[in-house]
């Protein structure tokens, strides 16, 4: 039997606060957080925005250092007992990738996700809110799913595996498969 704080703990750490960075439409972080909530069953609730100048990018790659980022955030705001989950419309990088859709990291329970590279735009196509928020929606599980301790897995079709392009992340489903679930409901069990 857990006593009361085991479960105060337990009540925390099934928490997931959503961070915009600077202006990411309200509307959009809305219906990822429900959307978020339904796949992890946390509380999911949408933070203050952190503003991140764009002199804080890189000024010869023109994009944003995921360290860069996640360094920002966690001055701006408080430490969390839940999960983090960032959001920019900034393009990332880190120090072994040209770019990266996302990051999640178990140690600090962060994970963050780029909408720029997810945008229909970047690839000379017309606009696609619905497809912009699908892929989104699939990174965010995907990074949640690395700051819950998840690896990549190899079934294309899942949710952890790892998005080399946009066809990926096109192709995978929003979800974990059935070996992932368990690892992850193992995982928050224990």
């Amino acid at each position: 039997m857990k006593n009361v704080h085991e479960g105060d703990l337990v009540q925390h750490l099934s928490q997931i606060g959503i961070v915009p960075i600077n202006g990411i439409d309200a509307s959009f972080l809305t219906r990822l957080a429900l959307c978020l909530e339904e796949r992890f069953l946390f509380t999911c609730s949408v933070e203050r925005p952190v503003g991140v100048p764009p002199t804080a990018l890189n000024s010869v790659r023109r994009q944003l250092f995921l360290n860069t980022l996640l360094s920002r955030v966690a001055a701006a705001l408080p430490q969390s007992d839940g999960y983090r989950m960032v959001v920019t419309d900034f393009d990332l990088y880190k120090t072994s990738h040209q770019f990266i859709f996302g990051e999640g990291n178990e140690d600090n329970r962060v994970a963050a996700i780029s909408l720029h590279r997810l945008r229909t735009e970047f690839y000379g196509e017309q606009a696609d809110q619905n497809l912009l928020f699908q892929r989104a929606l699939k990174e965010a599980v995907h990074n949640i799913g690395h700051a819950l301790g998840l690896r990549h897995c190899y079934n294309a079709r899942c949710a952890m595996f790892l998005s080399g392009s946009i066809y990926d992340t096109d192709n995978k489903l929003s979800h974990f498969c059935e070996v992932c679930e368990r690892r992850m409901r193992k995982a928050m069990a224990g």
